[in-house]
């Protein structure tokens, strides 16, 4: 029904910076809340931010607040992870998520849909 292919990972500095893209195809991206989680080595899958499906809404976790923003682009059918001062603690692959009716953003069950993800890695 909709498909997601994540991109713009990469290898960075501590204190740089990425852009992290999520483009779908499929029903149209506006019917979609969407949401960001990462899953470093050795740990299990963790809430980054979610956006409703307008943009309006915005839910981040306590650890990336000041540094993270997310956006949308509905006519691009695309999400946008901005991440600044980066850590080597958020070296991890990210995962771009969607569902048509999301009642905790930051509960991986409540999305449907998920990317094949893309590595973050920040060196010290």
């Amino acid at each position: 029904q909709v498909q997601l292919v994540e991109s713009g990972g990469g290898l960075v500095q501590a204190g740089g910076s990425l852009r992290l893209s999520c483009t779908a195809s499929g029903r149209p991206f506006s019917n979609y809340h969407m949401g960001w989680f990462r899953q470093a080595p050795g740990k299990e899958r963790e809430f980054v931010v979610g956006i409703n499906w307008s943009g309006g809404r915005t839910y981040y976790a306590d650890s990336v607040k000041g540094r993270f923003t997310i956006s949308r682009d509905n006519a691009k059918s695309t999400v946008y992870l901005q991440m600044n001062s980066l850590k080597p603690e958020d070296t991890a692959v990210y995962y771009c998520a969607a569902q048509t009716g999301v009642g905790n953003y930051a509960q991986g069950r409540q999305y449907r849909y998920w990317g094949q993800g893309t590595q973050v890695a920040v060196s010290s």
